[in-house]
This record gives structure tokens, C-alpha cells and sequence, in this order.
């Protein structure tokens, strides 16, 4: 099979290889051709960009001792009086241990509760490196940001969420604070199909003096895509 020239099946193996669901010999054929293919590492470097970030959307959760009582059951693994049942019984349950580890996961995210973000931004520095991401509820009117990566903030600076629309001035969303994290009601100008990008810039603390833009360095910057 060749993929030269086949742009969207290109796109598909690059997307399905960053999720880690292309396996095996159609995993290894598809590293083969990134060795001699420059352009296709490009695009798997930006579905990487796309999509690894999409971790910070799922919180974690304990499961309940109710829960735990329930896999118990499921799975058979009650335990024995005898060592031979003992030794037996381990070995089963190592053998459905990555079953019981998946069935945890499956049913603790089930469980999930709080803000549905339906829009992420991840925004990108000069070297298109993840440095901030920023998620959006629509439909509860919140906006949260926070740091996954990039230069420190000095003590006396700040950073400022801008959203960048096609025409007139930029919009401030709000300032992070001094960890770098910030939640926000979602302004009405901070979504929609004017807004060109999200932008980070650096300015002193409490924000840009100038409300009609930034007056620092703009640090990050990226577009809205739909995550539900």
C-alpha cells in the first residue's frame, strides 16, 4: 500500500498512530515510511499536539468500596482458606488483573461528574511546542486555563488570555494567576466564528494597562477545536 499523494489517508494513520490503535505490522509499516517521509512526521507531530493534551480533560476518581466489592464478584476473586487455594487464587488473579484494572477505569469514568468542555485550545510556542491549555463550557458559561509546559512567569509579570477576532481589537479573557492556572466566566467574545485564535501574552501583574490589546510579548498562541 502506498500513501504518497493520499492526503487523507495520510491524515487517518497519522491520527490512529498517535492514539496508539494502529498496531502491529500496520505500526511498524507506518514508522518505516515516517523514517524517509519528513512531511509525514510533521503531521503526526501535529496531531500529537492535537490530541495528547486531551488527558487534562479527564479528572480522576476513587471508586467506592461498593464498587470494588462489585469486581470482587464479577471476577471470582474471593479469597481462599487453603495456601493451595492461596497460590491458586493468585495466580488467577494476576492473570485478570489488567481485566479488573479496565473494568475500574471503564466504570470510574461512567462516574464523572462536573463541567462538560466542549471546546480546547491548545496554545503553542515559537516552536510549536504544547505550553498552555484552555477548555470552554458553553453551556455553563466557564472558561478554564492553566500551564502544561513553557518558561517560568517572573515574580512581577503576569500572563493574559486574549481572544484574537478576525477584525477590530483583541479581547482580554481574563489573568492567570501566579500558578498559572485560571477559571473564568466565559465573556460573550471568547467564542465564536469571528474569534481567530487564543493568545498568551506577558505583561505586568494585573494586566495589560491598555485595554485595547496587549502591550508584552505575545508568549502562546493556538486555535479553538471541538472536543465533544
Amino acid at each position: 500500500m502506498k500513501i504518497r499523494g493520499n492526503d487523507a489517508l495520510r491524515d487517518k494513520l497519522a491520527a490512529e498512530y498517535v492514539l496508539g490503535t494502529l498496531r502491529g505490522g500496520a505500526r511498524r509499516r507506518f514508522e518505516g515510511w515516517m523514517y524517509t517521509d519528513a512531511a509525514l512526521r510533521m503531521l503526526v507531530k501535529e496531531w500529537e499536539r492535537r490530541l495528547l493534551p486531551m488527558h487534562e480533560l479527564v479528572r480522576t476518581a476513587e471508586p467506592s468500596p461498593q464498587l470494588w466489592r462489585n469486581i470482587e464478584m464479577r471476577l471470582h476473586l474471593k479469597p481462599e482458606r487453603s495456601s493451595w487455594h492461596f497460590w491458586r487464587g493468585f495466580g488467577l488473579g494476576t492473570a485478570s488483573a489488567a481485566v479488573a484494572a479496565a473494568l475500574v477505569v471503564t466504570i470510574s469514568l461512567q462516574q464523572l461528574r462536573g463541567p462538560s468542555y466542549d471546546l480546547v485550545a491548545t496554545l503553542t510556542d515559537q516552536q510549536a511546542q504544547p505550553a498552555l491549555l484552555v477548555k470552554a463550557d458553553t453551556s455553563k458559561r466557564l472558561l478554564q486555563a492553566h500551564i502544561v509546559g513553557g518558561a517560568p512567569v517572573p515574580v512581577d509579570r503576569a500572563l493574559q488570555l486574549w481572544a484574537i477576532p478576525k477584525k477590530g481589537s483583541p479581547r482580554s479573557l481574563g489573568v492567570l494567576g501566579s500558578d498559572g492556572r485560571a477559571t473564568f466566566a466565559l465573556a460573550p467574545g471568547a467564542v465564536g466564528d469571528d474569534v481567530v485564535m487564543l493568545a498568551i501574552s506577558l505583561e505586568p501583574r494585573g494586566g495589560s494597562p491598555d485595554p485595547n490589546g496587549p502591550t508584552g510579548p505575545v508568549l502562546y498562541k493556538g486555535p479553538w477545536v471541538r472536543a465533544m
